[in-house]
Order: structure tokens, then C-alpha cells, then sequence
């Protein structure tokens, strides 16, 4: 879904791209910093408490993502280890922060079971990535489901920064709910994101077998 606003984004960030190929930046060094400061927000200020804070650093590092690709694009350095690096760190920076937020709810948070909610939603993000990338080694495409990558980021990234601001506005605490909320609903989407992934694959590799499948 969000990814029909990516030429919106990456017009935006246009004179940065320009910048950082004037100075000599390679794009994997960018995928790299970005992929260190979505970790630095998410397990540095997640399990402190300052959630917004951890969203907004977040937030300012995990636009590498599309300024990366429009660096290589631009410059022409578009590769295969490019591609590999930018998703393998992807996973890296997925997982930190699912698990900073497990980390909030062991310690400040002060509960057990959204921690392991969030722990879930982790799980579930890399084999949502999992199933496709191996169905895709195998010939076969799996790019289906209710929850692609950018959408479940979004989604938690603005719950959770948003239900912060509200408290720290002066809302009841009572807002922070919509946190685990949030986990529950990304928890369901993923589940259902990988089974529609492996119904298409297994009915791509029945197809493919013939009818004696």
C-alpha cells in the first residue's frame, strides 16, 4: 500500500541523494548508518521508556532506506550485494525494534505477555520475509498478504509514538494501550500474511507438477 507514495518520498530527499553522491558516499554505506540508527533508537530509548523518542530517531534513519536505492539508481552502482546488504539489514533493523519494544515491556512497561506479543510480531516479520525470499529462490513468486514490510513499520512506529505524545499531553496512561493493541493486530496480520504466502506457493508448485500432483 505504501508504496505507491515512494516516488512522492524520494523527490523529497532528492537534494540529500545529490549531496551525498557530491561528497563520495557510496549507497551501501548509507543502508549501513541508517540500519545503526534505527537500532540505536529502538533498543537505546525503547526499554528506558522514551518511546517517543525512540520513534522520532527511528524516524529520521529509516528513510536510508529509500534514499540508498536512489543513490545507487542515480549513480548507477545498482548490484546484487547492494540488493542483498539493504534487505539483510532490513530484517536487522525489523527485529530491533520489535525487540525494543519486548525490552519496554520486561522493564518499564512491566509486562510479560506483550513483551512476548512483540516478540511474536518480530518472529512473524522475518518469516513473513522468509517465506517470500525462499519461494522466489525456488522459481516462484509470493509477494501476497495484508501486511507487506513498510505497512507493519508504519504502523507500529506511528502507534507508538503517537500514544506517547498523547500521555506526555497530559492524556491517562490508559492510552498506552494502543500499543499492545497495535501488536495484536500486526501479531494477526502476519500470521495471515504467511499462510496466504505458503497457499501460493504450494498451489504454484501443484500447478507446475502437473496433474499428476
Amino acid at each position: 500500500m505504501l508504496e505507491r507514495f515512494r516516488a512522492f518520498w524520494v523527490g523529497i530527499f532528492q537534494p540529500i541523494v545529490n549531496l551525498l553522491l557530491r561528497w563520495g558516499v557510496s549507497p551501501n554505506t548509507v543502508t549501513f548508518v541508517g540500519t545503526l540508527g534505527v537500532c540505536a533508537g529502538a533498543l537505546i530509548f525503547f526499554p528506558q521508556g522514551m518511546l517517543l523518542v525512540g520513534v522520532l530517531v527511528i524516524t529520521a534513519f529509516v528513510f536510508s532506506d529509500m534514499i540508498d536505492g536512489a543513490m545507487a539508481r542515480q549513480s548507477g552502482k545498482t548490484s546484487v550485494f547492494g540488493g542483498f546488504l539493504d534487505s539483510t539489514l532490513d530484517r536487522i533493523g525489523d527485529a530491533a525494534i520489535f525487540g525494543g519494544l519486548a525490552m519496554y515491556y520486561v522493564g518499564p512497561g512491566k509486562d510479560n505477555f506483550y513483551a512476548a506479543l512483540a516478540i511474536y510480531c518480530l518472529s512473524m516479520g522475518s518469516v513473513t520475509s522468509y517465506a517470500r525470499a525462499k519461494a522466489e529462490s525456488l522459481g516462484m513468486q509470493a509477494k501476497v498478504g495484508i501486511a507487506e514490510r513498510a505497512d507493519r513499520l508504519v504502523f507500529i512506529l506511528v502507534t507508538v509514538g503517537l500514544a506517547d505524545l498523547l500521555r506526555k499531553l497530559g492524556v491517562t496512561d490508559k492510552i498506552l494501550w494502543a500499543i499492545p493493541i497495535a501488536l495484536g493486530l500486526l501479531a494477526l496480520a502476519s500470521t495471515v500474511t504467511v499462510a496466504q504466502r505458503i497457499l501460493t506457493v504450494r498451489d504454484q508448485a501443484r500447478a507446475a507438477a502437473g496433474p499428476a500432483a
